[in-house]
């Protein structure tokens, strides 16, 4: 079985660093060592600092690879209309359990990404900067080097800094999630969509943005674009931080300039020669086969182009001997139980999912095939964030990409292979389920409530989905998908509104006590004619 990855792991280079410059001097590059390595940094104008992110087609590398300078204008542009100071906020929440390139900079160059984060806030007026992370080795590293900047989140500070820390969820690393607990809410996302750039932290326009992506500011505000852009591809100059792990002798986090073949970098961290597949993007990521491996090389772009996907980095072959879609299940099972449960696609769908790809597994046949592919269908776009269009997509790649294994399965009696687990998962293969912080422990705690829909007395009515989609989801004839689910703590009270405007009384609620108490059920009829059958 394949361990989790250290925080830390080994670091490599092709090529001349350039993020990880001084790495082969000190574990951590402090103030005084950042400065000596890098040199002072100048300040920029808000939009000499835009067309230098343009200059170089700098965009997001957190995993969406939005392009950095629009977000920028986006931000200056809402500030001004608005007449207020934006907030610039440094993502450093890395909660894959196959990503550690931005742990690898915040823990040994957390000056490199403050400095482009510092770079933002004075050009565009912000007085607040937080960065956010979810281990205790970043919290400490980052609360370091904002002490040895002398900066802190005092009321009289110019700028006020510090660290946001949230749990290790897959969930937290979303833009809307970090902000919702920099806000003083849980690390989980809203439930709606809204832009960062527009309405932010404190209702403020917020810039927010991946740890690596503002590092790689700062080193071209240093070089200048044109030496920037002699590192790399013209399209897409400059390096990209690689995580390297699965069936690899030494996993790694690698630096290298875009336009290396990728085959080149799984040689130099150990990998089978002829991979049965290399998972690229990470577990919201797409699989390619072998004969596809020499063909890509290292720049979104081409990835992309052959069905691949950078995403957040991560890159993780798996061998010839292990079961693909087994490996498969066990991050489809992971990326399940990481759901915030506060919607229909993420908190049933997931699930449904995963049992989906195990009952192709166990000999579903084409039946639980096709069952598969129209949950993942149905997972998608329809979520509060994008954590079910990522599990979607990755467990659609599967299909896609191991067509042969699939038929077998499917069609047989199974590959014959074993599953060796060379896939990294937390410890326990999955992270905490707890999401503490803020009071939302008693919100997301085990359910005490399931819903049932009677279906002699349901007309279709469709209420039920509106006032609770994380449970409920209509069909193609316009009735519940479910006849039964538990209800999410958080979603308790629009359980009970449901029941009572219900026009047809077709739902009810039984709810559990203590351990051990009989169960109640709660009341079918709606208040108004609760009232009336009583005699009040």
């Amino acid at each position: 079985m394949n361990e989790a990855l250290p925080d830390v792991p080994e670091v490599r280079v092709v090529g001349l660093p350039q993020l990880t410059s001084g790495f082969d001097l000190v574990d951590r590059l402090d103030l005084p060592m950042h400065l000596k390595v890098h040199g002072p940094l100048e300040p920029m104008g808000g939009e000499q600092l835009a067309q230098l992110a343009e200059r170089i087609s700098l965009k997001g590398r957190g995993g969406a690879g939005f392009p950095f300078h629009k977000k920028l204008r986006s931000v200056a542009e809402a500030a001004i209309k608005r007449g207020v100071r934006p907030v610039v906020v440094v993502n450093g929440s890395e909660d894959e359990p196959a990503c550690r390139k931005d742990t690898v900079l915040i823990n040994r160059a957390p000056h490199l990404i403050l400095d482009g984060a510092l770079l933002c806030a004075e050009a565009l007026g912000a007085r607040t900067l937080v960065v956010g992370v979810t281990r205790e080795s970043t919290q400490r590293s980052m609360e370091a080097a904002l002490a040895e900047r002398g900066l802190n989140n005092g009321r009289r500070s110019a700028l006020r800094a510090r660290v946001q820390r949230n749990p290790v969820r897959m969930v937290t690393g979303a833009a809307a999630s970090l902000i919702r607990s920099i806000d003083g809410g849980p690390a989980i996302p809203p439930g709606r969509k809204v832009s960062a750039s527009q309405n932010g932290v404190g209702g403020a326009p917020t810039l927010l943005s991946n740890a690596e992506t503002f590092a790689q500011l700062a080193i071209a505000a240093r070089i200048g674009p044109e030496r920037y852009g002699n590192t790399g591809l013209y399209d897409e100059p400059g390096t990209v931080m690689l995580t390297v792990s699965g069936a690899v002798a030494r996993p790694m986090v690698i630096e290298v300039p875009t336009g290396v073949p990728l085959r080149y970098v799984l040689q130099l961290a150990g990998a089978p020669p002829v991979p049965q597949g290399v998972l690229t993007g990470g577990y919201h990521g797409k699989w390619i086969d072998a004969a596809t491996v020499n063909e890509a090389i290292v720049s979104r772009n081409s990835l992309d182009a052959v069905g691949g996907a950078l995403g957040a980095g991560a890159i993780l072959p798996i061998t010839q001997d292990t079961c693909p879609l087994g490996e498969s299940l066990r991050v489809a099972q992971w990326l399940a139980e990481e759901s915030a449960g506060q919607c229909g696609p993420c908190y049933l769908g997931l699930p449904a999912a995963a049992r989906g790809l195990e009952d192709i597994l166990n000999g579903g046949g084409p039946a639980a095939l096709e069952a598969l592919k129209q949950v993942a269908k149905n997972v998608k776009r329809r979520g509060a964030c994008s954590h079910p269009d990522g599990s979607a997509m990755f467990i659609e790649s599967t299909i896609k990409a191991f067509t042969d294994d699939l038929a077998a399965h499917v069609l047989g009696n199974g590959c014959g292979r074993p599953v060796e687990g060379v896939l990294p998962l937390f410890e326990g293969g999955r992270a905490p389920t707890g999401i503490p912080g803020g009071g939302e422990a008693e919100e997301n705690g085990p359910s005490r409530q399931k819903i049932y829909v009677d279906w002699t007395l349901c007309r279709g009515h469709g209420l039920c989905a509106d006032i609770l989609p994380e449970v409920f989801q209509l069909g193609a004839d316009g009735f519940p998908t479910v006849a039964q689910a538990q209800v999410p703590r958080y979603a308790e009270a629009k359980a009970l509104r449901a029941v009572r405007r219900c026009p047809a009384l077709a739902l009810r609620i039984e709810e559990s006590g203590a351990p051990g108490a009989p169960s109640r059920n709660l009341p079918v009829l709606s208040q108004g004619r609760g009232r009336r059958a009583l005699g009040r």
